[in-house]
């Protein structure tokens, strides 16, 4: 077989699986593992798939947004988002004033967040204010503005702005479309990146939560450049060389273990 035949045979496995591993590609072609590893590298330098630690998923379109109709209290939680979450969770201390983000790891974070200390919480998010009524050991600040007609409830339009830059925070935990060692942290909407870029500047602390699939991937707009967060947050099968290109821009890249 040659290896254009190969890469045609990757790709569709890609589209009817969601995914191939080196294993799979090792098995069905008969290469060695460095043969696989080329053959993604290369596939992915054509912008034709997203590589992964243990091997490549389909690429994102930049403009890809979520549906509009999901119920972010109600979701599938993949084991890796779960990890991500707990990780971040972690981060939150007595009294801290804390930015969540309004993201699907937001809501994940509902799980871990400690009921056994005090802190407060701002929140650009209604459905996600409304899940912490009950809770007596937090305070909760609503953004306020424009509410986004989809399951998030977001609020990010200018007087959202002007809302949180009136603020400061001790950590902010944030999340979005793609982060790439180059590019930078980046979303799909000018609204969210100019949010987002507010209350990162106004933030001590900025702890940034990305699956792999985002790690490597450039969204529509950016946001930042690589260094603007003091922490990445990502799980196990986020590709080693942006890793490694995000370290050396002087962000700590935390990488959650799989239970």
């Amino acid at each position: 077989m040659f290896i254009e035949e190969r890469h045609q045979e990757i790709l569709k496995v890609i589209q009817e699986s969601g995914r191939i591993s080196i294993g799979d590609i090792q098995e069905k072609f008969g290469v060695s593992v460095d043969s696989a590893r080329r053959d993604l590298r290369l596939l992915e330098d054509k912008g034709l798939l997203k590589r992964t630690h243990g091997g490549a998923i389909p690429l994102f379109q930049v403009g890809l947004n979520p549906p509009r109709h999901r119920d972010p209290t109600n979701m599938e939680v993949f084991e890796n988002y779960a990890a991500i979450a707990k990780k971040g969770a972690e981060f939150v201390r007595e009294n801290d004033i804390v930015y969540l983000t309004s993201g699907s790891l937001g809501f994940i974070m509902l799980k871990y967040l400690r009921r056994d200390i005090n802190y407060t919480l701002v929140v650009n998010s209604v459905t996600l204010a409304n899940e912490f009524k009950y809770w007596d050991n937090i305070t909760v600040y609503i953004v306020g503005g424009k509410m986004r007609m989809h399951g998030t409830t977001s609020l990010v339009d200018s007087f959202a702005v002007s809302f949180v830059k009136n603020m400061h925070f001790d950590v902010c935990l944030m999340t979005g479309g793609g982060y790439d060692a180059d590019f930078g942290f980046s979303n799909g909407t000018d609204e969210t990146a100019t949010f987002q870029r507010t209350v990162i500047e106004n933030s001590r602390k900025k702890i940034l939560m990305m699956p792999n699939q985002k790690i490597g991937f450039k969204a529509f707009i950016k946001v930042c450049d690589t260094n603007k967060f003091d922490t990445l947050i990502t799980d196990w099968d986020a590709i080693e060389d942006q890793l490694n290109k995000i370290e050396e821009a002087g962000v700590k890249v935390i990488v959650t273990d799989k239970e």
